[in-house]
């Protein structure tokens, strides 16, 4: 349909605890969406496989969250909304973005191999850009893993609830 309203930007941000459950020992995935300032979607669960590595469990995601971003962006072509620019991805993890980025990385493992050509493609067709952001500051930390009450915590909170209460 011929595009309606005015364009916007839309951010992501990524995690994953690797093994953080103890009795099962695997990963937490963790991504929070914000379009323009506002957060319109989060994501919190369990990796279904166990990864044996921090680059691996980083890795599924950060496709996790590219799956959800490419699904989001066909849904508001849909509704007539101009998605003109691609979404920026944030993580702490160098190496994932790295690769995310990079045409000649090779993977050994298939799952691992089969997320980077998934987040590439992606990559390469302007449908979003990786950038690094330090993980003090990365908001998608408070849903991989539980924050002890601080400073930390706070700020993420009134990065969330900043139209609800104000935390000075």
């Amino acid at each position: 349909p011929t595009p309606l309203g005015k364009a916007f930007i839309i951010r992501a941000f990524v995690d994953a605890d690797h093994t953080g459950n103890l009795v099962t020992r695997r990963s937490r995935t963790g991504f929070i969406i914000f379009l323009n300032n506002a957060p319109i979607y989060w994501f919190s669960k369990r990796q279904t496989g166990i990864e044996t590595s921090l680059f691996g469990s980083e890795f599924m995601a950060m496709k996790q969250c590219c799956e959800y971003l490419r699904g989001l962006r066909h849904k508001l072509r849909t509704f007539g909304i101009p998605v003109d620019k691609p979404c920026y991805i944030y993580g702490d993890n160098k190496s994932v973005l790295v690769n995310s980025a990079g045409p000649d990385s090779v993977l050994k493992k298939k799952s691992n191999s089969i997320a980077y050509h998934f987040v590439r493609e992606g990559s390469a067709a302007n449908e979003w850009k990786h950038s690094y952001i330090n993980t003090d500051d990365n908001c998608a930390d408070m849903l991989s893993k539980s924050l002890p009450g601080g400073q930390k915590r706070r700020k993420f909170t009134s990065m969330l609830l900043h139209h609800i209460y104000d935390y000075d």
